[in-house]
């Protein structure tokens, strides 16, 4: 494989949805997985596109329950195209067992998949074929398809190929959603625009977006006989006979538009669809013009790792970017958890987006502005949720998808038992500090302050509110009293209960009130800052007055945070908690990451035990560096030195299953300045999460975007220590051996493409040509200027 190629050699029907899923092309509108074009849905396969921010909400019947579930919706399929030899024979499928070679190329710097087959069919004919695809980065309604088939030893024969758009597509990518309804598509209807091109049009059931696709197909050397069409129910095939024989290969190129109602400065999407294929491009026009789009994309998103490391945070950026591209910045979405890739998680928007914001600060801040402002969008849901739940403020959902509301299940199914058990992880409060973290981290790297004092300024002040008012005083708690916030969910996810407690949620998790304190800490700094028209304006419209603030202040001094054994407590009683037999359950079930489900199985609980999913206090960590999370104790009354720290780290790294492909990320995250070695170990678990299907047969539901962009940004800021506070990019490098020498580029405020290289005992800065000021860098307690057009080497200090 060479450094921006992502190959698989041989075909493996038990691997291949992994590898449709790890293929998946797309550019942030819409994306399609990398099935076989011949294949359609079954255990092997699972051909499906998905389009940004297209939900749709259905009934079914759950354990004797009716339960609505709104899903990302699985869109018809645009890739089928099949062939077979006029003169008989079946329709070839990578199954019928004709195949002599098959390979798969992902260029990730062009990003297209190649697909380069053999077969022998049952006269001896071998067959070879090239298949090359696309959905294009600069016009986000195209993709494309081209086919050259070739013939070897001597012979000529008729290829028949049908190119189809098949509208005859349900849900049915995640096997443990197998009870639940999945048809989400109606109406249904497909017709023909001669000379070349068929279409389809549907609407989703309850939603009722509008989905209209037009796909183009055309051969070379021209058909031999009459082209036809069919236009059935739910399917639209263009049939094409093209000769094949000795120096003479048949290429069929397909082209793609599609539209939905969601679009901008349309009449009609089906209109929209046949008006754009039919003025697109041939395949080789289209790829030149997809080319461009990715390097202009790849020189902002600049990143060099040396090796395979390198190569696979190339794949990590290359997913990302398909789904959160600058044309996300034009659509009303979120961060979907399992990316555009496949059905895991129903497409939903987590607490995720607190790992991939921070890396797009500092590339494509147009698009992490637009993500926060899908927030905002639902800022009036969140109020309302709150209001429900008997709060002010803002409650953000754990799952967030369409309108805001929360989408998390009631029930969920362990496939180890077959049961449908209650989910309370709902209770998982904390998404409004990932909200507000992400707000505040967007204001420093960018300095917009239009969006802070104003959408920023409202979601924050709105959160804050809320945990002032969650959190309630307990005159008996701690020394002289301390404000507690019960019955939640943390981070770690396995504790959704005390041990045979009828009642969901724990007390005082430790992350959650910590993250609650920063989050009305800077809320306030921030209202202390703000102009003073701006400040009279959010009190006018949210009533906020004066009792409110020093209320927001008081709670944020003095929020309990439980500690045990000289270490800091997950929560309250976490340390009463019976120990796990670790090595007793390895032995027993080999691997142990969801081991919720093992013991639920066993008829046992994970609530009796100190066991950690993944990261849950360790996450401070990984949001505040060691001044900032010292000064955040200190705050709150708690002294807080390395020792402690590092007696909280060591305890729960020898408790934590790891059943998250966040968890590997976060600890060698907190990991990287007190153990390399352990940083390094668990940096590979989250390098190799999803390339490696580590997790066991997750990935190939969807990729898991948060762990892939973690790892970016654990190279951009983790090991540099870069952050942007005071008008200045702070550095503390500690680069892990493994990993050393790197460069990436950032765009910091005013200044695009800073380039920044760390390596041996220096860190390099290069600061492009422009008229903004110079840059500030702040390096072991000096500060230095950089002018544009300039480069400067800074020795590193002694740790």
């Amino acid at each position: 494989m060479g450094e921006w190629t992502w190959s698989y050699e041989g075909y493996d029907p038990a691997r291949e949805r992994l590898r449709e899923a790890l293929c998946t092309l797309g550019n942030g509108y819409f994306a399609t997985r990398g099935a076989a074009p011949e294949t359609v849905a079954g255990p092997h396969h699972y051909p499906g596109t998905y389009a940004a921010g297209c939900y749709n909400r259905l009934h079914s019947a759950v354990a004797g329950r009716k339960v609505a579930n709104e899903d990302m919706v699985n869109l018809p399929n645009w890739l089928a195209l099949r062939f077979r030899f006029r003169d008989g024979g079946a329709w070839f499928t990578p199954d019928d067992g004709s195949l002599l070679e098959h390979r798969q190329d992902l260029d990730l710097r062009h990003a297209t998949l190649t697909r380069t087959f053999r077969l022998r069919d049952p006269r001896g004919r071998i067959l070879a074929v090239e298949q090359t695809r696309l959905v294009h980065m600069h016009d986000p309604h195209l993709a494309a398809l081209s086919t050259v088939f070739r013939a070897e030893g001597g012979w000529s024969a008729d290829l028949e190929v049908e190119s189809a758009l098949d509208g005859d597509v349900c849900n049915a990518g995640v096997s443990r959603y197998g009870d639940l309804n999945g048809r989400h598509l109606t109406r249904v209807r497909t017709g023909i625009s001669e000379p070349d091109t068929v279409w389809l049009r549907c609407r989703t059931t309850a939603s009722d977006i509008g989905v209209a696709l037009a796909a183009r197909t055309h051969a070379t050397p021209q058909p031999a006989a009459a082209r036809s069409w069919d236009a059935g129910e739910r399917t639209a095939v263009h049939r094409l006979t093209v000769p094949v024989g000795p120096d003479r290969p048949a290429v069929v190129e397909k082209t793609v538009a599609l539209h939905t109602s969601r679009d901008r400065a349309i009449s009609d999407p089906l209109h929209a669809a046949l008006d754009r294929v039919e003025r697109a491009p041939d395949f080789a026009g289209l790829l030149d013009s997809h080319s461009a789009a990715w390097e202009r994309l790849w020189r902002r998103a600049g990143l060099d790792v040396q090796g395979e490391t390198g190569r696979i945070l190339r794949l990590h950026a290359f997913h990302v970017l398909q789904t959160l591209s600058p044309h996300s910045a034009e659509l009303d979405v979120g961060v979907p958890a399992r990316g555009l890739h496949g059905e895991a998680y129903r497409g939903h928007v987590f607490w995720d987006e607190l790992f991939v914001l921070p890396y797009l600060d500092l590339h494509f801040p147009e698009v992490s502005r637009a993500l926060l402002e899908y927030r905002h969008r639902r800022l009036e849901e969140a109020c309302r949720a709150a209001e429900q739940a008997g709060c002010v403020g803002a409650m953000y959902p754990w799952q967030s998808g369409s309108d805001g509301r929360e989408e998390t299940q009631t029930l969920h199914l362990n496939p180890r038992s077959g049961r449908w058990l209650p989910d309370h992880t709902r209770l998982q409060r904390h998404v409004g500090s990932a909200v507000a973290y992400n707000i505040w981290r967007y204001g420093q790297a960018t300095g917009d302050t239009e969006f802070l004092y104003t959408k920023g300024a409202e979601m924050l002040l709105q959160i804050a509110r809320f945990w002032a008012c969650l959190a309630t005083w307990d005159p008996d708690c701690d020394t002289g009293g301390r404000y507690r916030i019960r019955g939640v969910v943390g981070p770690d996810e396995y504790h959704d209960a005390y041990p045979g407690s009828a009642t969901p949620g724990v007390d005082d998790n430790t992350y959650t009130n910590v993250t609650a304190a920063w989050v009305m800490d800077r809320t306030l700094e921030l209202w202390r800052t703000l102009p003073a028209p701006r400040r009279d304006e959010l009190r006018e419209r949210t009533g906020l007055g004066p009792e409110e603030t020093d209320h927001w202040e008081d709670v944020s001094r003095r929020l309990y945070v439980p500690r045990h054994d000289g270490v800091l407590s997950q929560f309250a009683g976490y340390g009463e908690l019976e120990e796990l037999d670790w090595e007793g359950c390895r032995a027993r079930y080999g691997d142990i990451r969801r081991l919720d489900r093992i013991l639920e199985a066993e008829g046992d609980s994970v609530n009796r035990y100190r066991a950690s999913k993944q990261a849950d206090v360790l996450m401070l960590g990984y949001l505040f560096p060691p001044g900032e999370l010292h000064r955040l104790f200190g705050r709150l009354g708690y002294p807080m030195d390395d020792g402690t720290w590092r007696s909280t780290v060591d305890y729960y790294l020898r408790r934590t299953s790891h059943g998250s492909t966040l968890s590997g990320l976060v600890h060698a995250w907190v990991l990287a300045r007190a153990d390399p070695t352990g940083a390094w170990s668990c940096a590979e678990e989250a390098l190799l999460g999803d390339v490696t299907d580590i997790q066991g047969g997750t990935t190939e539901e969807g990729v898991h975007l948060g762990a892939m962009a973690g790892t970016l940004d654990l190279v951009q800021r983790g090991l540099t220590g870069l952050d942007a506070r005071g008008d200045a990019l702070w550095l503390d490098p500690v680069p892990l051996p493994q990993l050393s020498p790197f460069a990436f580029t950032v765009r910091y405020r005013d200044h695009w493409g800073v380039r920044i290289h760390v390596g041996g005992d220096r860190v390099s800065i290069a600061v492009p040509t422009s008229a903004a000021a110079p840059l500030r860098v702040r390096l072991g307690g000096r500060t230095w200027s950089v002018p544009p057009g300039r480069f400067r080497r800074l020795d590193l200090p002694p740790r």
